[in-house]
């Protein structure tokens, strides 16, 4: 049977009943995962998926560890290649969820968590700290990226804590970038810990969801400690740390906004014009007024921190 016919004629694993028994948000969750693998899997892969639910769905840990690890053998790892159409469901089904990137696997692996059952936290925690205790790195990134998907989802946050801490870029930035669950279950002292970290690992900050709504005071002073670290070592800072820093602004950050607007690249320029252009300080838009190109260009909006990332 050809992809066409396959996608003309959905396997039964594919229809809705799958999404009895639980939440709404899951079944939507579910309901977007299939309609994309509907079109993505070839019959023998199609097939071998639906065998495994099968018993994943009856609560088969053996079957859903199994099946985790031999998921991008039996399905490929393809990128999904989203149309626009497919973003906006998944974000119609999970405010905020961004699959850019997903491969079929990952799509495939998530789906199998989520159709195990979870009614009961504790277990399906338990179950989780298996696939997480024993998973290599691409399993890792598919439970880790999944995390915004998962049912109970504040029992996750030391797991998501974790993710943070390792130095394996991958698996970071699948906590980090294009994840809503850090903005949403974090303490501060977790966020910031992961904002910084961005700059050990070097991993740009932009693709972090909430970056601005979840900008505090103490990352502010931790990230412009780490500046003068940096320029003390003699070592580059990345232009957009400065994000971080505009809006909570002090006198020393204010003083080395005005600094890097006269000694800096002309990227570092624009983010530290950026940063004051931020700042609720009458001080900052005094300084930020001496440099009247660079005014300019952000009032035109011909610079911001996303053209900042694109040179960078």
């Amino acid at each position: 049977m050809c992809l066409n016919a396959l996608a003309r004629r959905p396997l039964p694993f594919f229809s809705r009943q799958m999404g009895i028994g639980v939440n709404p948000d899951r079944e939507s969750i579910l309901n977007v995962l299939t309609s994309w693998l509907q079109t993505r899997l070839d019959p023998a892969s199609a097939t071998w998926v639906q065998e495994r639910l099968s018993a994943i769905r009856s609560g088969d840990k053996k079957g859903l560890y199994l099946a985790f690890g031999l998921t991008p053998r039996k399905v490929g790892k393809a990128d999904l290649a989203l149309t626009e159409k497919e973003f906006s469901a998944a974000n119609s089904a999970r405010t905020g969820w961004d699959p850019r990137g997903w491969s079929v696997d990952q799509a495939v692996r998530t789906l199998f968590v989520l159709t195990f059952p979870s009614q009961e936290s504790a277990s399906f925690v338990t179950t989780l700290d298996q696939l997480f205790g024993t998973g290599e790195v691409g399993e890792l990134v598919a439970l880790y990226q999944a995390l915004p998907l998962l049912p109970h989802p504040s029992a996750h946050v030391l797991r998501a804590a974790e993710g943070i801490r390792t130095n394996i870029k991958a698996v970071f930035c699948a906590v980090a970038h294009r994840n809503p669950y850090p903005s949403e279950q974090f303490s501060d002292d977790q966020w910031n810990q992961m904002v910084l970290k961005c700059q050990f690992i070097g991993v740009p900050m932009s693709p972090i969801v909430g970056l601005d709504q979840r900008a505090n005071a103490p990352l502010a002073i931790m990230v412009n400690d780490f500046i003068h670290e940096r320029w003390a070592a003699k070592r580059t800072v990345t232009p957009e740390m400065w994000r971080c820093i505009g809006r909570f602004a002090d006198r020393r950050s204010l003083d080395d906004l005005r600094h890097v607007l006269e000694t800096g690249s002309p990227t570092e320029q624009q983010a530290a014009a950026l940063a004051l252009n931020d700042c609720p300080d009458p001080d900052a838009r005094t300084i930020l007024s001496t440099h009247t190109e660079l005014a300019g260009l952000i009032a035109e909006h011909k610079i911001s921190w996303t053209s900042i990332e694109e040179i960078g």
